[in-house]
């Protein structure tokens, strides 16, 4: 079972963290930061099979490649924007978060905006 490992690390991470961070606070946010990223290479495998799953799926289904391309690009944004955010936020500067995770919506914002142009045409197409 992955999910035990992975929490096993985070409470490992995060006692160890708890211990170092009175006596060194920059070395308890640098722990903090490569448990974080050890977390994310343990479930990089995973991500990867789900976007050939899906790679798969939109070639069955015909989808143009560009919109799985683009929507691919949104998840990850959205997950670099939280992991980064959440970096961030764990050195005490929550309004420097917040501009983390207020660019990773406009980023999806400019990458969702061709997807949308094109379902506003097909919708005019449709209609008479």
């Amino acid at each position: 079972m992955e999910i035990l490992q992975i929490v096993g690390l985070g409470l490992i991470g995060a006692t160890l963290t708890l211990v170092v961070k009175p006596k060194s606070p920059q070395i308890a946010f640098l722990l903090s930061v490569l448990v974080g990223i050890f977390i994310f290479l343990f479930l990089l495998d995973k991500i990867s099979a789900v976007f050939a799953i899906l790679q798969q799926l939109a070639e069955q289904a015909h989808v143009n490649p560009v919109f799985l391309s683009t929507i691919l690009k949104i998840i990850g944004i959205a997950y670099i924007a939280e992991f980064g955010a959440s970096i961030v936020r764990d050195a005490g500067e929550d309004s420097i978060a917040q501009k983390v995770e207020l660019a990773g919506k406009v980023l999806i914002l400019v990458l969702a905006v061709p997807i949308i142009q094109a379902i506003l045409q097909t919708i005019l197409q449709v209609l008479p």
